[in-house]
């Protein structure tokens, strides 16, 4: 899918599952043209990308001060071998509310914001509401246009079954996932800033195993949170409901070998257009059940691979093998910008 496939020149110019030296640096961003205007150097810093609405978030630290609050870009400069790469790794709303001194030497700290965070800070009238049959990114669309960031769709987008009304206090944003969850879309944010609206991914962006890609360091936390998770799902909506059960006998969560039923039910169904209200239920039944095991890991730097991604996992020795979802992930500018990630089972 193209929102997800990764570049391949940067793979023909450099192996990234190998070492390399890494600098950084940040440029000022004019919101018009969307491109770097001005340039100065960061000391330390990390980038945050979880699955929140937001998305993502970087803690900076440099010795430049910002008056107001500016649209910032952060740059990974890599070289491996008479081999580089230049890489954005984050776009975003910065503030320099902290002055730090140590002698004469004054840092600030960059508190850096999500491209979608102007969306999240508007809200929207009271009986907003987003009609069926029509296609959900022409309500994106309008709902994103308050952005200076680039919006672009991917995809076939299906047209809405229902009404999908905005509640009291409704912000843009939240309107935004309302219609991507009917839709069974999805955002996702690269390092430009650009903001990209496709289908939910299926497919792996990219492996990770101990022969083709060993980028992971051999130290996994793994994490199960079995006790509340559902085997049955009742959905409902106006005077229609559905159920879904897990009555496999190869399921750990099923009722059968729990031996014991637990319940969720939602009233609030967004359906898309392909959907009905029992495949509607079995989806969110499949979705609350990968939450039950999830996985941390440290990993070399890859560009292009960020939180909504499946990524495959191949370690035997660990019991860890097959699609995951990226749920969480951190990036460190330091030394080959390590990365922290965490996911769940796809």
């Amino acid at each position: 899918m193209e929102c997800c496939s990764q570049n391949g020149k940067k793979w023909d110019r450099m192996n990234w599952n190998k070492g390399f030296t890494a600098s950084y640096y940040i440029g000022i961003v004019d919101a018009k043209t969307w491109r770097d205007i001005d340039r100065f150097k960061v000391i330390d810093g990390s980038i945050k990308r979880t699955d929140s609405n937001l998305i993502e978030s970087a803690d900076l630290e440099c010795t430049h001060r910002l008056d107001t609050e500016t649209w910032i870009r952060v740059w990974l400069d890599a070289s491996q071998a008479g081999s580089s790469e230049h890489v954005p790794l984050f776009t975003g709303l910065a503030t320099s509310p902290k002055i730090n001194y140590e002698g004469n030497l004054a840092t600030y700290d960059l508190e850096c914001y999500s491209v979608l965070k102007p969306a999240n800070d508007v809200l929207l009238p009271r009986g907003w509401y987003a009609t069926p049959n029509i296609e959900g990114t022409y309500y994106i669309e309008e709902l994103l246009s308050t952005l200076p960031a680039p919006v672009r769709f991917v995809g076939n987008p299906p047209r809405l079954k229902d009404f999908i009304i905005a509640e009291d206090g409704e912000s843009n944003l939240s309107m935004v996932y309302k219609i991507l969850k009917a839709m069974n879309w999805r955002i996702r944010i690269n390092g430009y800033g650009e903001i990209v609206v496709c289908e939910t991914a299926t497919e792996p962006t990219i492996k990770f195993d101990t022969l083709e890609n060993d980028s992971i360091t051999p130290e996994f936390e793994i994490e199960h949170d079995w006790f509340e998770c559902p085997n049955v799902f009742r959905a409902v909506m106006d005077d229609t409901s559905a159920v879904a059960r897990d009555d496999s006998e190869d399921s750990v969560l099923s009722t059968v070998n729990r031996g014991r039923e637990i319940w969720q039910q939602e009233t609030n169904c967004d359906l898309n257009d392909n959907e009905t209200i029992a495949d509607y239920a079995l989806r969110r039944l499949q979705e609350e059940q990968r939450n039950v095991v999830s996985i941390s890991y440290d990993r070399r730097f890859i560009p292009d691979v960020t939180v909504s991604d499946v990524v495959m996992l191949n370690y035997p020795r660990h019991n860890i093998s097959g699609l995951y979802y990226i749920t969480e992930q951190t990036i460190k500018l330091g030394y080959g910008a390590e990365t922290s990630e965490e996911v769940l089972r796809a």
